[in-house]
């Protein structure tokens, strides 16, 4: 306490109290790292959000979770960008597809794939009573170009529309957004990113070239544990993570256990303690109490 009293030592203080903050965080984030041994975890990610049934209330919460892992991907120095985007009639989002750009993106994003439920007053109903709400989010890494998966030509029909609906500067409104449908497994990308129809259509074929790739893990029977996340009804107890804003707050992810009463912060993109929690505890290494 004596540096304290002396010129300058608040400030030495200080600055000493800063760098073992750095440091602590530099160590946690290389133990993450740690437990991202796979492949693909260093890949760029490619994360679709869909609502459930209940209309405009699914689709609004659709649009909260978007907003959710735009702002994680933007605080967390990574690039993000709509490759597709769907509006609700009323509010909200039918669907979304993000690219989130940077080092161990899908390894961090992965363990959000699943099912999300929201719990609040609706803002949409005149008598105030509450509802539940939920979405699926599917996380595929964004593979690179030396992985061969073969897509045939004739396989594909390629629809070539005008976005359309809110979305701001990420919203391209030209005719150049591409939509392919793969004929034989019948997955549909999109892409209305870009302007260049040509750059759209690079964007699209690599979201279909990962759902490919997970659809033929799949048939060789390789098991990879949480690759898009389990695609289970968008329903009631099949939910990962619960989002209760009524009647009081608390987040809670059923996967671990962990839990935070801070909402808005979380919704604000505060996810890092969720994803560390989640990726910890497949290691045994959960600091969780």
């Amino acid at each position: 306490m004596e540096l304290s009293t002396e010129d300058g030592g608040e400030s030495m203080l200080a600055e000493a109290d800063e760098g073992i903050t750095q440091l602590l965080a530099a160590l946690d984030d290389l133990e993450l790292k740690s437990t991202l041994s796979a492949d693909e975890d260093t890949c760029n990610a490619i994360l679709s959000i869909n609502p459930g049934a209940g209309g405009v209330e699914s689709q609004d919460w659709a649009q909260i979770l978007m907003r959710m892992y735009m702002r994680w991907a933007e605080r967390g120095g990574y690039k993000v960008e709509i490759a597709e985007y769907l509006p609700g009639e009323e509010a909200g989002i039918k669907t979304v597809t993000l690219t989130i750009s940077g080092p161990y993106a899908y390894g961090y994003m992965k363990g959000e794939a699943g099912v999300h439920r929201l719990v609040r007053i609706s803002p949409y109903d005149a008598n105030k009573r509450r509802h539940t709400s939920f979405a699926a989010v599917q996380v595929y890494p964004e593979l690179t170009d030396d992985l061969e998966v073969e897509i045939r030509d004739d396989d594909m029909r390629i629809d070539t529309f005008r976005a359309s609906g809110a979305g701001g500067q990420h919203i391209n409104k030209t005719d150049s957004a591409i939509r392919i449908t793969h004929i034989p497994s019948g997955i549909v990308v999109g892409c209305q990113n870009e302007r260049s129809q040509h750059k759209n259509k690079a964007m699209a074929l690599k979201i279909l070239k990962s759902k490919l790739y997970d659809r033929k893990l799949k048939e060789q029977g390789e098991k990879r544990d949480g690759f898009i996340g389990e695609k289970k009804e968008i329903a009631w107890g099949s939910q990962i993570r619960s989002y209760t804003l009524q009647p009081y707050q608390l987040i809670k992810d059923h996967r671990t256990g962990y839990e935070s009463g801070n909402v808005e912060a979380v919704l604000d993109g505060g996810l890092n303690d969720f994803i560390k929690e989640n990726l910890l505890i497949k290691t045994g290494q959960s600091g969780k109490k």
